[in-house]
């Protein structure tokens, strides 16, 4: 037979369950980074939708002048 110990229940388990809180800790930071990333990307389409728009009206807006009689 083996010398080597057996491997018990508790062992597993606390193996795990480091495992699973090392896991749980790079999916926390990972979150904070993408929700600052999705927030810019964000800012920046808005930001690009407004100047192309402003930019297209320009173009294709109709001049319209009021006189009084």
């Amino acid at each position: 037979m083996s010398d080597t110990p057996r491997v018990s229940r508790e062992d597993l388990e606390t193996k795990f369950r480091a495992l699973q809180a090392d896991i749980q800790g790079r999916a926390a930071d990972k979150k904070q980074s993408m929700v600052a990333i999705g927030s810019a990307a964000g800012a920046v389409i808005v930001l690009l939708a407004y100047l192309f728009g402003r930019r297209g009206g320009r173009k294709s807006g109709s001049r319209v002048e009021f006189r009084r009689f």
